[in-house]
């Protein structure tokens, strides 16, 4: 069976899709990935086909901006509803015409992939990729998606019930989901990842990210949150991005690494905190180890999450412009020492441990051809 697997923007959206993806490919079926160049080399190290079909971010400084879910939103529905919708059902189509699949698996906000499947008539599978509430609301994105669905001789669909038609994957604790964004009844959650090996809390240590989209527009953040780190008991790993250099922020105490990048694999299962922007992937990497979190969203769907992950008893939130180091030390030194967090964590480390694999999703896959 031909698969291609389709996604919008930066590794947020991506990371989600190839656990299935490679799963797929491991069971003998003929994969391809598409989607941003340069993000696409992910899929590529794997060992599977790529069409490039989006061009790389002019990625460059931006300011820090305080939190706008209105401001979230509108560039939600202009961008992902509208342009690049746009944009990406032609590329789809395109990748179509040289390599046609059976079944689309996309990413939930790659529409472009979802309306090309539908004109072809082949099926597709929805992966979450904001976990804890969607943008894909009707009043928001139901008007430009009708336009583009008139475009390509598609019917209206003002429910948005062509998203959710076939298959939703969800690889996250469906506990996780805020009740005012309930899952689609054609939802199904796996666990993206093995179940993590236990682990230590001795000696603690604290992991800071802000994954890999949001490092350029951070601001002064990073400084502030290593300078309330250094007043703590704790060894402290730090990663900035690939287009930072650690050396802009310093020299740092033996105890402090600050790195580009180190997969988040690699340190998850040694920490015993995580101090993140609140990015879907950011946060269910932590809660797949049962780690609290104090969380800084910045923008896109991380103050949905920090919402979620307060309401759920797993983190502290705090403002991204008005923390101050003061803040970030007792925050971080409060969820290390209230084992509430840690309690109410581990309860969603264990609902991730029985989901079943990715292999289960192949087989959801293989259900709709």
């Amino acid at each position: 069976m031909r698969l291609l697997f389709a996604f919008v923007g930066g590794p947020g959206h991506l990371d989600p899709l190839l656990p299935v993806a490679t799963a797929a490919h491991s069971v003998g079926h003929d994969v391809a990935v598409a989607g941003r160049a340069g993000v696409c080399d992910r899929a590529a190290a794997l060992g599977l086909r790529i069409f490039q079909t989006e061009p790389a971010r002019n990625r460059r400084r931006r300011p820090l901006l305080p939190v706008d879910v209105e401001r979230e939103r509108s560039d939600f529905r202009s961008g992902f509803a509208a342009r690049i919708a746009r944009e990406q059902a032609a590329a789809r189509l395109a990748v179509c015409a040289e390599w046609r699949p059976d079944a689309f698996v996309c990413d939930e906000t790659d529409f472009g992939a979802m309306i090309a499947a539908e004109r072809l008539g082949v099926p597709h599978a929805a992966v979450l990729v904001t976990a804890a509430r969607t943008f894909a609301t009707p009043d928001l994105v139901a008007g430009p998606l009708d336009e583009l669905r008139a475009e390509h001789g598609l019917p209206p669909d003002p429910e948005l019930a062509a998203i959710a038609r076939h298959l939703v994957l969800a690889p996250f604790p469906p506990s996780y989901r805020d009740p005012v964004s309930p899952l689609a009844a054609t939802a199904h959650a796996f666990r993206p990842a093995p179940a993590p090996v236990s682990r230590s809390d001795e000696p603690p240590l604290v992991y800071f990210s802000l994954g890999t989209e949001f490092n350029l527009e951070s601001g002064d953040l990073f400084a502030r949150v290593l300078d309330g780190l250094r007043d703590l008991p704790v060894s402290v790993l730090a990663t900035v991005g690939s287009d930072i250099d650690p050396a802009e922020l310093g020299p740092q105490p033996d105890r402090i690494r600050v790195e580009r990048y180190v997969p988040q694999a690699e340190v998850l299962p040694r920490a015993s905190a995580v101090v993140s922007h609140g990015g879907s992937g950011s946060v269910l990497g932590a809660l797949a180890h049962g780690l609290p979190l104090v969380l800084l969203p910045m923008g896109a769907d991380q103050p949905y999450n920090a919402a979620r992950c307060e309401a759920l008893g797993v983190a502290r939130s705090l403002d991204v412009i008005a923390a101050t180091p003061a803040d970030v030390r007792d925050a971080v030194a409060d969820v290390l020492a209230d084992r509430s967090y840690r309690a109410a964590a581990g309860r969603l480390r264990d609902e991730f441990a029985v989901l079943p694999g990715p292999e289960r999703a192949v087989g959801l896959i293989e259900q709709l051809v």
